[in-house]
């Protein structure tokens, strides 16, 4: 499972497509930079990626990495056809059987603030050539013939519909259970921010024990339930100490702080001074 942390998001490099005769192999490549989407339509290539095999058949796509070697573990038995997709990011990505969550950091200035997400691609899986994901690489493939910027545009507007397609085939968008509890529990903190939550609440709403909810959000987002609701309120708190008028400590309250003391020391911990510091800030 490859997991993609954007933005920025994927970027489309080059694609094409290629047919290979009876014995016939695939180019033996190493590091070559970028994310090679192969998609089969008929036969099977027989791939090994640093001695893990990779077998594409008919109806089928496979990603090989863009830092590891790979080459032909076996020539094509029968005539195979293929098209291929390079693509890469800039922004960080892994791969891992045990999938994982990301929690973006605040930024230092709440007008630029961008919500950092997830895309969790599968590195094999079927792809139907009449299916969204087929019908994406038959659309990237034929502005090929386009040198325009505008066709470029689309390609890269395409493939943002490829990977959504395969994000999808790989089930509730690839997550594992622990991904999804973490998100329950994560949406009911957002929902009630101002209210004062107990574990117990957060129990009563997911079904789950404390504890185990507290290691699913440590597993996917790297904090307790605690940690994320203390955040996210801050977050509240900026927004309304630019945007309103109200006083600091009507703002703590409207953020879920039942205590203003601990609001301060809450906020600069998180923001680095103090709230009131913050307002002048950014309300020069």
């Amino acid at each position: 499972m490859f997991q993609f942390v954007s933005p920025p998001l994927p970027h489309y490099v080059s694609c094409g497509e290629d047919t290979y005769p009876p014995g016939g192999t695939h180019p033996d490549r190493s590091g070559i930079g970028v994310f090679d989407l192969l998609m089969v339509t008929s036969g099977c290539l027989y791939l090994e990626e640093e001695g893990s095999p990779l077998h594409i058949a008919s109806g089928h796509y496979g990603i090989l990495r863009p830092d590891r070697s790979h080459r032909t573990a076996e020539p094509c038995r029968t005539e195979t056809h293929f098209y291929w997709l390079h693509f890469h990011t800039l922004g960080s990505w892994n791969a891992s059987s045990d999938e994982a969550s990301f929690w973006a950091e605040p930024e230092d200035s709440p007008y630029g603030r961008i919500e950092k997400f997830s895309i969790y691609i599968p590195q094999t899986g079927k792809l139907e050539p009449n299916g969204p994901a087929g019908s994406a690489v038959r659309r990237i493939m034929l502005l090929n013939m386009e040198q325009s910027a505008k066709a470029r545009w689309k390609q890269q507007v395409h493939l943002q519909d490829l990977l959504s397609a395969l994000q999808y085939q790989g089930g509730e968008y690839a997550e594992s259970p622990h991904v999804r509890i973490a998100e329950r529990a994560g949406e009911f903190l957002r929902r009630h921010y101002m209210e004062h939550i107990s574990y117990q609440m957060l129990s009563e709403s997911l079904h789950f024990h404390p504890n185990y909810i507290s290691l699913c959000m440590k597993k996917a987002f790297g904090c307790t339930p605690l940690e994320y609701l203390t955040r996210y309120r801050i977050e509240q708190a900026k927004r309304m100490l630019i945007h309103t008028d109200e006083p600091i400590g009507r703002i703590a309250e409207l953020a879920g702080f039942r205590s203003f003391p601990y609001f301060v020391r809450c906020f600069a911990r998180n923001a680095g001074q103090s709230p009131n510091s913050y307002r002048k800030l950014f309300r020069k």
